[in-house]
């Protein structure tokens, strides 16, 4: 089988093969989705999906469920590495069971051909543009995670598929479970080979809790927390043994 290989300039580069340019969400947007048919949706078709998407075509495994079994019902904040473009939708809802599962995302995704229609019943909370807007999103997620649900967070913005490392990530997104002091997980996507399929099956390692350090100035707690869940996807990314595809930082 040939390699593959994707050259890159920057970590910041998107390799999902999708451009949709979505329309800015401003002080309208409705977040807050919880029809019988958002619920419909979501309980009878998005997860079940989720899981044969994820055990069938991803051969997923995860590692570290159990820390999970003392929050089932507790609001929480996930952050993962962003290396699937379907299966980062899907995996979560899977092994964050039964969380309701909440996903950040860019606007982009709202603009994807038909499934971008239904992705905020399905439970997108898209990035906001302006104050109002701002307003709105933080008021949405202090909802979800009161009524205990799991808002998923890849920090890292841009998908590269099959990537076996973590890219550097700010902590910008860190800022709201400090707001709270919300409980942090995070999860790593790693890739194993396979004696039968050409893919790489995937292992997910679980960690946490990790919960904002109040001893820290509140200024600076985002960053603690960052480096400290950063720290452990970094651990994990090492149980990587196979590249299916090779990524090669282009020389200047």
């Amino acid at each position: 089988m040939k390699e593959k290989v994707i050259y890159y300039s920057d970590e910041r580069e998107e390799f999902s093969g999708t451009d949709f340019n979505g329309k800015p969400v401003g002080g309208d947007y409705e977040y807050i989705r919880d029809g019988f048919g958002a619920r419909f949706l979501y309980n009878v078709i998005a997860r079940p999906a989720a899981f044969l998407y994820a055990k069938l075509v991803m051969r997923q495994k995860t590692v570290g469920r159990e820390k999970l079994k003392d929050f089932k019902k507790a609001g929480i904040f996930v952050y993962g590495n962003h290396t699937q473009r379907t299966g980062d939708p899907f995996m979560p809802n899977v092994f964050l069971f039964p969380h309701r599962v909440y996903f950040v995302v860019n606007p982009d995704n709202l603009k994807v051909p038909v499934i971008g229609r239904f992705t905020p019943a399905l439970g997108a909370l898209p990035l906001p543009e302006g104050i109002r807007a701002y307003r709105n999103f933080l008021s949405a997620i202090d909802r979800r995670t009161d009524e205990g649900g799991a808002v998923v967070i890849y920090p890292e913005a841009h998908i590269w598929p099959y990537y076996t490392k973590i890219r550097d990530f700010p902590d910008t997104s860190f800022g709201y479970p400090c707001r709270n002091d919300t409980p942090v997980f995070c999860f790593t996507n790693t890739y194993k080979k396979s004696r039968i399929f050409r893919k790489p099956r995937v292992v997910t390692y679980v960690d946490g809790p990790f919960y904002p350090d109040r001893s820290v100035p509140a200024n600076d707690r985002p960053k603690e927390l960052r480096d400290r869940v950063y720290g452990a996807m970094c651990e994990r990314a090492r149980h990587s043994d196979c590249e299916y595809i090779r990524y090669v930082k282009k020389e200047n």
